[in-house]
């Protein structure tokens, strides 16, 4: 599995960087009078990759946030039930002591 692992990890290097030497030419991001910049295209696409990964990862924190607050809730309502089941359980009958052999009637 290792070896696939690093197969993949090549390729997608050997797809990245021709993908870098192929997208050389100059992009112009603009926006309005405040900032104008030259940048060759395959930058912009990896800088807007980057951001969508960033982005994504944010998502899933907060995400995670969310699912581990339900979580507890939940066991928390799991040991409350627990608790009101042990509270309203019967004791165990006991024979009494010397009527163990006696036929109930």
């Amino acid at each position: 599995m290792k070896i696939v692992y690093t197969v993949i990890l090549a390729l997608l290097v050997i797809f990245i960087i021709t993908f870098s030497l192929e997208n050389t030419e100059l992009v112009r991001l603009r926006y309005y009078d405040y900032f104008e910049r030259w940048l060759p295209t395959y930058m912009l696409i990896f800088i807007t990759f980057l951001a969508g990964v960033i982005f994504a990862g944010f998502m899933g924190i907060v995400e995670r946030f969310r699912l581990t607050r339900t979580i507890n809730r939940l066991n928390r309502t799991i040991r409350e039930l627990r608790r009101e089941i042990k509270g309203t359980e019967n004791p165990p009958y006991i024979d009494p002591p010397g009527k163990e052999g006696l036929p109930s009637a």
